[in-house]
């Protein structure tokens, strides 16, 4: 009886650990911002970026934006409507200041249109250090989606959007190799808190891929 509580209270401890880890795809819980790697760009094939962590990361939210309802259940698209390729996938290993790919990066013309996946409240709008000029948007589940490299910010901090809402478009301002749009989730605002973007938006029936 004794070991069978005890395997009952493991298997319910890994139960815990995976959800509170994002559904078990191994995101960090908490992190704190790394300093900025050294530039290795020059080694990098194109549009692979070397992102380091922005002052959007450390601004406090005020209470008036926190947990912003915006209607009945919201849809989702992804951010940019055109056609495009995938330059960086998630994930990728390499000379990040979090060890690997902390987005998807997604090769469009610069200028493209970008567009808010989800209904949430812009939180950051601005320079971005590596990432340039970017856009940070907390989704109405409180996870955070972060644009970068843009060559124009159409928001501002405080802005409600909505699936679909333009928001800004595409470039290759901060540290990049070539025009393209960084799109990135995470679970909190601070750098390498990072989840896998494509199952974010597959979980919302939208597909990267």
């Amino acid at each position: 009886m004794a070991r069978t509580a005890i395997a009952k209270r493991r298997t319910a401890g890994a139960v815990l650990t995976a959800s509170l880890l994002g559904g078990g795809l191994g995101t960090p819980t908490a992190l704190a911002a790394p300093a900025r790697p050294a530039d290795t760009s020059a080694h990098a094939p194109a549009h692979i970026l070397v992102h380091a962590p922005g002052h959007e990361d450390t601004a406090p939210l005020p209470e008036a934006l926190r947990a912003t309802r915006i209607g009945p259940a919201a849809a989702w698209t992804r951010p940019v409507k055109r056609s495009y390729r995938v330059s960086q996938r998630y994930g990728v290993r390499g000379n990040w200041a979090a060890g690997h790919h902390t987005g998807i990066d997604l090769a469009v013309p610069r200028g493209t249109p970008v567009r808010s996946v989800g209904s949430g409240t812009v939180v950051f709008a601005g320079r971005s250090g590596a990432y340039g000029k970017a856009i940070t948007i907390r989704m109405r589940d409180r996870k955070y989606t972060l644009f970068a490299h843009l060559s124009t910010i159409a928001v501002k901090r405080g802005k409600r959007v909505r699936a679909g809402t333009f928001i800004g478009r595409s470039g290759n301002t901060g540290r990049t190799t070539g025009p393209h749009l960084h799109f990135e989730v995470r679970a909190k605002r601070g750098y390498g808190s990072d989840i896998n973007p494509v199952r974010y938006l597959a979980r919302h029936g939208v597909r990267l891929l």
